[in-house]
């Protein structure tokens, strides 16, 4: 209970209605329940900051139609179990207007009846699952980034493609869960495009979530033939770290690639030069980037605090809330649910400074299809090519 007293203070930092140099509308109320402890709490942490930033960065110039935003951050660990009750705080108590930000597939899956049922706006969240992209869309659940599932195409195709491996030469290292789940779906589908016949040839090992049990999920992959040449990976940070480490231990020579949801700032700390060449993809370019909606973040970022350093969680926080202000400057009047919904979907197609076409419509719940490509090199996460996949695997 202290973890969500001090996280709910700490979030709602930003200048109510009525005080001086505010706007005189009531305030704009945004929930995010997310991972602000625990082995997954740089994700939250890094998410909430992004959301945070932009916020204040539209509050320093007038708010939204004279309305000033603030956000209301729970914590729940990555755990399903305490983001049930957080969202109905959060819908129920705090009458949000909408749940942004909210981190992980497990949690989501336990979050999206309760926004669903309540016509709440479940907007931006931090996962790739295909639980949130159904056709037709869910009204309710509306997103920015690239799914698992292209995240994981991306992968597939280039392993094949650039570096001449076979689809049974490729493993998959998974967490136990939803998430998990929605990774290797991905996987598997790219994998079967390019001629997978039996999904028995693929090796895949599995860890319990929020846990660094992964022996037994080595051992699997270990022990699979042929012997893998590449691992995509769909987990935290912790327990891949714990997986590169001990698969480099026993001999396993193999390109490890990771899904954004890992955090490549905190999977780089974890491994530090033990990490070379783990490459992970993105679904925002790279917070050094001189895209017009990189530099403004950054800009955010410095005046929100300017002791945080850029990361990639951030950087779609932020880009997940200029969307969002985007929407509600477009709305006449007090935003409600249902507006904010309708505002998101009139979009249509968009730019926020990202050079890329951004869309969302009835139709069309997913902004971003877009995956960028970093790799760990010299205690950084720099930019990557799919191009220099050949040398690094062995390839010709």
């Amino acid at each position: 209970m202290l973890a969500i007293g001090v996280v709910a203070l700490l979030s709602c930092t930003l200048p109510a209605a009525g005080e001086e140099g505010t706007g005189s509308g009531e305030p704009m109320v945004f929930g995010m329940s997310t991972a602000l402890g625990g082995p997954a709490a740089s994700l939250g942490i890094n998410m909430r900051t992004g959301v945070l930033a932009a916020f204040e960065e539209a509050n320093r110039a007038g708010g939204i139609s004279g309305r000033k935003l603030r956000l209301i951050a729970l914590d729940d660990g990555y755990e399903p179990a305490r983001t049930v009750p957080n969202m109905h705080k959060l819908i129920k108590q705090e009458n949000v207007l909408a749940v942004v930000g909210n981190v992980g597939t497990p949690t989501a899956v336990a979050a999206i009846p309760i926004a669903n049922e309540n016509k709440t706006p479940f907007f931006g969240a931090f996962t790739g699952a295909g639980v949130l992209r159904k056709s037709p869309p869910d009204r309710y659940v509306i997103n920015y980034r690239a799914s698992y599932a292209e995240e994981a195409a991306a992968m597939v195709d280039a392993l094949i493609k650039e570096a001449g491996m076979r689809p049974d030469e490729i493993a998959f290292f998974s967490q136990r869960d939803a998430y998990g789940d929605a990774g290797f779906a991905g996987g598997l589908a790219a994998l079967k495009r390019h001629g997978l016949e039996d999904e028995g040839a693929v090796a895949h090992g599995r860890y319990e979530r929020n846990t660094l049990a992964v022996e037994n999920a080595l051992a699997d992959i270990l022990f699979h033939e042929p012997m893998a040449k590449a691992v995509i990976m769909v987990g935290a940070y912790a327990p891949c770290a714990e997986f590169i480490r001990l698969s480099k231990e026993h001999g396993l020579d193999a390109v490890f690639l990771n899904v954004s949801f890992v955090g490549a700032a905190p999977l780089l700390d974890a491994l530090g030069e033990v990490g070379d060449g783990t490459i992970v993809t993105q679904v925002v370019p790279h917070f050094e980037s001189e895209l017009p909606v990189v530099e403004e973040y950054r800009a955010a970022l410095r005046a929100f605090d300017p002791s945080v350093p850029p990361t990639f969680g951030s950087l779609e926080g932020y880009i997940v809330a200029r969307i969002l202000c985007r929407a509600l400057r477009t709305i006449d009047g007090m935003p409600t649910r249902e507006t904010i919904v309708d505002a998101l979907e009139g979009l249509g197609e968009f730019d926020v400074g990202l050079e890329e076409p951004l869309r969302l419509g009835p139709d069309e719940h997913q902004a971003c299809h877009r995956v960028w490509h970093t790799v760990l090199r010299d205690g950084k996460v720099v930019p990557f090519d799919w191009s220099e996949l050949a040398a690094q695997s062995g390839g010709e």
